[in-house]
């Protein structure tokens, strides 16, 4: 899905600190080139036929031709995103690292960890930039400078944090858990995927690491979270019915075991 960022006129990309509070985003891509640069917890990207497995000083490039998805996201995860329109990018970059930065969807893996030194230099440059935000002139500077300073952070960076090729029936099921709310049973998405339930049930948890049920759960729960909002416009009920669960004691169960809290506990929270 081609998403459209509505970055603010004048402009030339943004950078912000992410904070998971559990709401869904569907796969997507977008005109902008990006990085994630990852203070704490962890998650796994889904990219095509890529998975990256981040965590704590992790930075990972994610290109315009590059459809991608967070998903198993741990709840304490913490990053710095930055998002850089086309031109910025070809105004910045130069030589041989403009033919990777401007390409749509170049080959290889680029996802790295930082040494301890290289992550307290990073981050402290995105908080710079991140606080000139309501500064045209002073946030587009920032911006140029943070994206050659991340790329050469990249280059210095030892690799390991790499990528895993993804069989395209995982590529295929997790693709229907997390766009589709009519979920089908395993052996409907078995059938969809090309595979049979146990072979695609014993892939799944070797390639994305979690168990085909538990990343369900997962999806179910990040889809509840959105229709839910902050409850102003349905029930919870509504919402866990909406979301695929079966049943409001399955919801409640999954939810408990996942969140930490109840759900009752949750909607207290959210109108507090």
């Amino acid at each position: 899905m081609r998403e459209r960022l509505n970055l603010p006129s004048g402009f030339d990309g943004r950078l912000w600190r992410y904070v998971e509070r559990g709401v869904a985003h569907p796969m997507h891509r977008h005109a902008e080139l990006e990085f994630n640069f990852v203070v704490r917890g962890r998650a796994r990207y889904l990219l095509g036929d890529r998975r990256y497995d981040i965590g704590r000083h992790a930075l990972i490039w994610l290109f315009p031709g590059q459809e991608h998805i967070l998903v198993d996201r741990a709840r304490d995860l913490e990053m710095w995103i930055a998002v850089f329109r086309p031109a910025l990018v070809k105004r910045t970059a130069r030589g041989a690292v403009a033919r990777t930065l401007r390409a749509a969807n170049p080959p290889g893996y680029f996802c790295r960890s930082l040494s301890e030194a290289a992550a307290r230099s990073l981050g402290a440059l995105c908080a710079s930039v991140a606080a000139a935000e309501e500064d045209a002139v002073r946030c587009n500077l920032g911006l140029g400078y943070a994206l050659l300073e991340a790329w050469t952070a990249f280059g210095a960076a030892r690799e390991g944090a790499g990528g895993l090729d993804v069989h395209p029936a995982v590529e295929r099921a997790a693709w229907i858990l997390r766009d589709r709310s009519d979920l089908p049973d395993l052996e409907g998405l078995a059938a969809e995927a090309g595979l049979s339930p146990s072979r695609l049930s014993r892939i799944f948890k070797e390639q994305m690491g979690v168990p085909l049920a538990a990343f369900r759960n997962r999806c179910r729960l990040d889809r509840f979270l959105a229709l839910y909002g902050e409850g102003r416009r349905t029930t919870m009920l509504a919402a866990a019915l909406d979301a695929g669960f079966g049943s409001y004691p399955q919801f409640h169960r999954i939810f408990r075991r996942m969140m930490g809290v109840s759900p009752a506990d949750y909607r207290r929270g959210r109108t507090t």
